[in-house]
């Protein structure tokens, strides 16, 4: 069973995880407009929809109506947070990119993953707070 708490207050643009997960976005579309354009509709758009995922996941998850329904956005969004950091190696593996190009990246990804598995576990233990308050 659900539970059911009032609209949030607290937008998800508050977020500091939400915040650094759009700062990911920017990053990887930086970096895929160095791939070349014959992977515009396979490899750059797969690591953009990727990317793009995991600040989207985090809005909606915040305004759903349960911790329950937010807590499975985010894991949306941590699962789509590994689909791009796979996706950047595998540029990497085929020298679109070099580890120093990705490293940024790759660091800001392990900084949101854990932030993502924080607020998972925060909104799963409390459950007499609202959704809203615990993000």
């Amino acid at each position: 069973m659900s539970e059911t708490v009032t609209p949030p207050s607290r937008s998800h643009r508050d977020l500091i995880v939400w915040q650094k997960s759009m700062d990911l976005v920017e990053q990887v579309y930086r970096l895929t407009s160095r791939f070349p354009s014959s992977e515009n509709y396979r490899l750059t758009a797969q690591l953009t929809r990727a990317a793009v995922s995991v600040p989207g996941n985090i809005a909606e998850g915040n305004a759903r109506g349960s911790k329950r329904d937010y807590a499975h956005f985010l894991s949306i969004a941590k699962g789509s947070l590994m689909e791009s950091e796979t996706y950047q190696l595998l540029a990497i593996r085929l020298e679109y990119l070099t580890q120093a190009d990705v490293a940024p990246t790759l660091s800001l990804i392990v900084e949101i993953s854990k932030m993502l598995t924080a607020l998972r576990k925060r909104l799963l233990a409390d459950n007499n707070t609202p959704a809203h308050q615990t993000g």
